[in-house]
């Protein structure tokens, strides 16, 4: 999380951190606990990221890209059905049967995302945004990344400016909550 360059580069590392801890789960037996603080923590990674691509991403894709609103449209309805498997996972324990059907679920969401994104909409976006502005908003979600949610909140605003404003508030007690219960700590 904060990994420096232009908000393609930032991201793309996001994208290939969340797919290592996916590997790692896969290698797993089902109903192993470790399944459990992974999938805990890939939700963690995947929360703060949605929430930076839902502030400044998506709103250039938006300003800049022919066709912008379908496609900031798309990614945002993706973000809603992956912020609920994610918070139907969070009410399940590993030998769960569900929990497997459920992170299975979640991973392909997330992976047909990240190819979504990585092949359409980041060349589009670079293709159109001048290398300055693609770093600024590279530092942009870098510092929304850092108050993020840590914890999805399926009904939460996905549009600016209501997401700018409520998300660093709902952040702040996710990560008490975190502290609290030692979420995040274990792996």
């Amino acid at each position: 999380m904060g990994h420096g360059g232009n908000v393609i580069q930032e991201l793309t590392t996001d994208h290939r951190e969340v797919e290592e801890i996916f590997g790692r789960i896969e290698a797993l037996p089902p109903g192993s606990k470790e399944r459990k603080v992974l999938a805990d923590q890939a939700t963690m990674e995947l929360v703060r990221h949605s929430v930076a691509e839902e502030a400044y991403l998506y709103p250039a894709v938006r300003k800049h890209v022919r066709g912008g609103d379908a496609l900031a449209d798309k990614e945002l309805e993706d973000h809603a059905e992956a912020e609920q498997l994610m918070k139907d996972l969070e009410g399940l324990e590993p030998d769960d049967p569900q929990f497997d059907t459920c992170m299975a679920r979640l991973m392909s969401e997330i992976r047909s995302h990240v190819t979504d994104e990585e092949e359409n909409l980041f060349p589009q976006l670079q293709a159109v945004c001048p290398p300055e502005a693609l770093d600024e908003l590279g530092d942009k979600v870098r510092r929304a990344k850092k108050t993020a949610p840590t914890r999805p909140h399926p009904s939460a605003p996905d549009h600016p400016p209501a997401n700018k404003l409520l998300a660093p508030g709902a952040g702040l007690v996710d990560r008490m909550r975190d502290a609290l219960s030692g979420r995040g700590k274990e792996s």
